[in-house]
């Protein structure tokens, strides 16, 4: 995940959100592609190596400013689903709450991403989809 997110995929987070707040299953597509662009907003707006953020089986990325492990499993690691990741990092869901659930795995002293949560400008629930 070296490059950039694709301005492009911001439409298959509205497709997405859509989906899930109408109680109906995204389209698979749009969510592997949603949360490949959230996940990349999330490293591009907290840079660094310090937690790796797994929403397997769809990407990982490497964010939080810190210690940067170099081999094996890092000391802070964060994990979850796809569906989990759209609502965390769209604010349809709070961290304590997906945390307090088991929606969210998260071991090491940086891995809480309530600070950095939702990412992205306007992707908040009162969000506008006209964009």
């Amino acid at each position: 995940m070296g490059r950039g997110p694709d301005p492009r995929d911001a439409g298959s987070v509205a497709a997405v959100t859509r989906a899930l707040d109408a109680g109906e299953p995204p389209p698979p597509d749009a969510l592997r592609a949603a949360v490949r662009y959230l996940l990349f907003l999330l490293a591009a707006a907290v840079p660094g190596r310090a937690v790796e953020v797994r929403v397997p089986p769809v990407a990982a990325v490497q964010c939080v400013p810190g210690p940067r492990h170099t081999r094996g499993t890092p000391p802070n690691v964060v994990e979850t689903d796809p569906v989990t990741w759209i609502r965390l990092a769209t604010g349809r869901l709070t961290w304590a709450e997906a945390a307090g659930a088991g929606a969210v795995q998260a071991s090491g002293p940086r891995a809480d991403l309530a600070p950095y949560l939702p990412v992205g400008a306007g992707s908040g629930p009162g969000a506008s989809s006209s964009h």
